[in-house]
């Protein structure tokens, strides 16, 4: 644990961005300079795969969409089987596309589909245990399962910052939290169970099965639909919270030194600021419980806040922004480590991010940061974190330490730029971007960043061999032809 800042005592809430109430007040006493520093915000276009309006004939057709609201289809039906039985009749009783959905979070046409939408809903929860290692239904929600493990004195090793998401999605795509020594959720996976489309049931460990273990752990729901999952957890524990606020310039010369220092270590860049947040967990002595009341949403008003009134002069949102934070301010927080690692996001955004190897991060986030300044509508703090290395085979993260970068845009507003100009800047660095966050990656960019692309191509081919668990999202990906 690093030393107590002498301002502890006062156990901020997140709301340390600005001093509370002060930023209504002298951003709306500025009057007509305020109006005319308003920033114009670029709305966000329709995408190309959504619809507007329901076609002819279908007013009744069932839509779906993802959490944000940038993808939509229109599929067949969407059904929630029970068990394996009740798949393999789906997959027999239907000829079209299956795609599997579990809380809708990717941002990317994973789940889009003209044939059948598949919700894992009803396959939820821990069948049993043992030990350490637990059999999970692949449909059990992630904020679920932490409850479930702590009942039986058993938790993760680790969590993404959100547990909306169902288990076999989350390892599908790679989610992961923060720790330099903390790999992603699939690196715990020991074994799973896998329906193919020819309704073929696969098991696969260590031992049997063990190339198509390496790439079931993150396939994308190409290769069939996930049934369950053997976890290795770890014995329940608790946490300490510690948040504050550095000179961006002091926390990325800092960051790898925390880094090696705490459990878990991100920072959270505020732009046009000058300040990021530092975010550190580390196990706690005793199991008592501090819990301030969550600023995170309050934060987010005051930088949209700061946005709209002074987006057209950067300088003067800055020289305002300086004057209205409080760098002393730190917030501290102990809890049951599920109940302090993953948080609620009510507002909904829409976000890209990469995973560039750990020794590029710094340079990496640098050139992100001040390319993000470019655009006088950005609001939404980046986001900086630790993952360590795996070796499951479309890993971000397959054989190397990696720093992982996200950018954000509010939903409804523009956010075409989080790919067109901060991409460029990921593929200098070598980044792997998240499989469910916005890219512009295809088939031949993904054969360069993977060295066992080829190998995953070959087992997709024979577990799927008509492509049924493809859509036009994933072909793309795979360079798979229609």
């Amino acid at each position: 644990m690093s030393k107590q800042h002498p301002h502890d005592t006062t156990y901020g809430s997140r709301r340390m961005l600005l001093k509370a109430g002060v930023a209504v007040g002298a951003i709306g006493g500025l009057g007509v300079l305020a109006e005319i520093a308003k920033v114009p915000v670029e709305l966000a276009a329709t995408p190309a795969n959504l619809s507007p309006a329901l076609p002819a004939g279908k007013a009744n057709a069932i839509t779906w969409q993802n959490w944000s609201g940038i993808q939509r289809c229109q599929p067949l039906g969407i059904n929630s089987p029970a068990n394996e039985s009740a798949i393999a009749d789906l997959f027999k009783q239907s000829s079209g596309n299956i795609r599997c959905v579990g809380a809708g979070h990717s941002f990317v046409p994973l789940v889009p589909t003209d044939g059948t939408i598949v919700s894992l809903d009803k396959m939820s929860g821990i069948i049993d245990h043992r030990d350490h290692l637990v059999r999970v239904q692949a449909g059990t929600r992630l904020a679920q399962l932490a409850r479930e493990l702590d009942g039986i004195g058993l938790a993760m090793h680790n969590q993404p910052d959100i547990d909306a998401q169902s288990f076999a999605g989350a390892i599908s795509t790679a989610t992961h939290g923060t720790g330099k020594e903390l790999p992603a959720l699939h690196a715990k996976v020991q074994a799973l169970r896998l329906l193919t489309p020819s309704g073929e049931i696969l098991t696969c460990d260590a031992n049997t099965n063990a190339d198509l273990l390496q790439a079931a752990r993150v396939s994308l729901g190409s290769l069939g639909v996930i049934t369950e999952v053997t976890l290795e957890a770890v014995p329940a524990y608790h946490l300490q919270r510690k948040v504050w606020l550095k000179p961006v310039d002091k926390m990325l010369a800092m960051a790898h030194d925390l880094a090696n220092q705490h459990r878990h270590f991100e920072f959270y860049y505020l732009p046009f600021t000058g300040y990021a947040a530092a975010i550190t967990h580390d196990i706690a002595n005793d199991d008592k419980i501090l819990r301030p009341e969550s600023g995170d949403e309050a934060m987010l008003h005051d930088l949209r806040q700061l946005r709209d009134w002074m987006g057209r002069f950067p300088d003067l949102r800055r020289w305002l922004a300086k004057k209205l934070i409080d760098p002393q301010q730190v917030e501290l927080a102990q809890d049951k480590s599920w109940k302090l690692l993953s948080t609620s996001r009510p507002t909904k955004f829409n976000e890209s991010e990469c995973h560039v190897p750990q020794e590029h991060g710094i340079d990496c986030v640098r050139e992100v940061i001040q390319k993000l300044e470019q655009r006088h509508d950005v609001f939404f703090p980046l986001e900086f974190r630790f993952v360590k290395a795996d070796d499951a085979w479309l890993s971000p993260f397959y054989q190397r330490e990696t720093c992982s970068i996200a950018v954000h845009a509010a939903a409804g507003e523009a956010y075409q730029y989080l790919v067109q100009d901060i991409a460029p800047i990921f593929r200098k660095y070598q980044g792997r971007p998240h499989w469910g966050k916005l890219h512009a990656h295809q088939a031949a960019d993904f054969s360069t960043l993977y060295p066992r692309w080829k190998d995953f191509l070959a087992i997709r081919e024979h577990c799927d061999p008509h492509g049924r668990m493809l859509n036009p999202h994933l072909r793309q990906v795979f360079g798979v032809s229609a």
